[in-house]
């Protein structure tokens, strides 16, 4: 009797420590899921790819929640400047930035710094000026980033006073207008002295070219109507090209059986030794036009 006591206190005994062992771990684990939760703060990321050059915008770059013990001092959190707009207004990216990559002034440029410019231009192209004022740049209305066409107004040559406009490049960027490279809050219009473009080399040759030869005007293209690289018209109207301008050719000369036509008098023929036709015409030798594609004289045998 007393052993079968013994065995049902023994069994209780362990039935109690193992109810004391599972109560604690219960408690246990209810405390960790009840730990208050890490302080957090927000700090700006970027929302999608963005490539290097690019001007951020509100829809390029959004708030996320970042551990407080983690952040960074180079880090820009919401409570330094709450308004995302604001926060990003005038930067440029200095290199390529992944998505969820937290945004730091390290890798963005902010408008009025040093070395804004060369940020904003896309790699490989150039930005060179071009003197405008309210009627050559569309009234003062184009704007940063507005997409414009180049026009070449030009004297012809020869008497009296003749002109032609020729369209040069079309869907050109517009990096800024004088100093303005971004467009202000409700700004409408910019009239300034000297619009920058975005080029390639070869183009801001051909501007820095046209600019000598006459009056350059920006045409202000629609919104949308941009295929994102600005290409050339008329080239080699500014001898850019293979071929060069044809001018006015000089009257064409025939020699025929030795004789000069239409050099005497009344019309009559004159005889003109055919060894030597230099001695007896001021025209050039037929000896040294032939190396010319546009010749003055016309040879006829019988």
């Amino acid at each position: 009797m007393n052993l079968k006591r013994v065995s049902i206190l023994g069994v209780a005994a362990i039935a109690a420590g193992v109810a004391a062992f599972l109560v604690r771990g219960m408690m246990n684990n209810r405390a960790v899921v009840q730990a208050p939760p890490a302080p957090m703060v927000q700090i700006l990321v970027a929302a999608k790819d963005i490539t290097a050059g690019h001007l951020l915008d509100p829809t390029l770059v959004r708030w996320q929640p970042w551990p407080e013990k983690a952040m960074m001092p180079t880090f820009i959190t919401n409570k330094t400047e709450p308004d995302l707009a604001k926060a990003v207004s005038g930067a440029v990216a200095r290199q390529p930035l992944a998505a969820g990559q937290p945004i730091t002034e390290s890798v963005i440029i902010r408008a009025g710094a040093a070395g804004y410019m060369a940020a904003t231009v896309s790699p490989g192209m150039r930005a060179i000026g071009v003197p405008v004022n309210a009627e050559t740049g569309a009234g003062g209305f184009i704007l940063p980033n507005d997409r414009v066409d180049v026009v070449l107004t030009r004297q012809l040559p020869g008497e009296g006073r003749s002109f032609e406009s020729i369209t040069i490049l079309s869907d050109v960027r517009v990096l800024a207008v004088d100093q303005t490279a971004h467009q202000g809050k409700d700004q409408e219009t910019v009239v300034g002295k000297t619009a920058t473009l975005e080029l390639t080399l070869k183009q801001a040759e051909l501007v820095t070219r046209a600019k000598e030869t006459g009056t350059l005007s920006l045409a202000l293209r629609s919104i949308g109507d941009s295929e994102g690289m600005p290409t050339e018209k008329n080239f080699r109207n500014l001898g850019g090209g293979t071929e060069k301008p044809v001018g006015p050719r000089s009257p064409l000369i025939v020699y025929r059986y030795g004789m000069r036509e239409g050099a005497g008098a009344a019309g009559a023929p004159t005889s003109v030794p055919a060894e030597a036709p230099v001695a007896a015409a001021p025209a050039p030798a037929p000896q040294q036009q032939a190396a010319s594609t546009e010749g003055a004289f016309a040879l006829e045998t019988p």
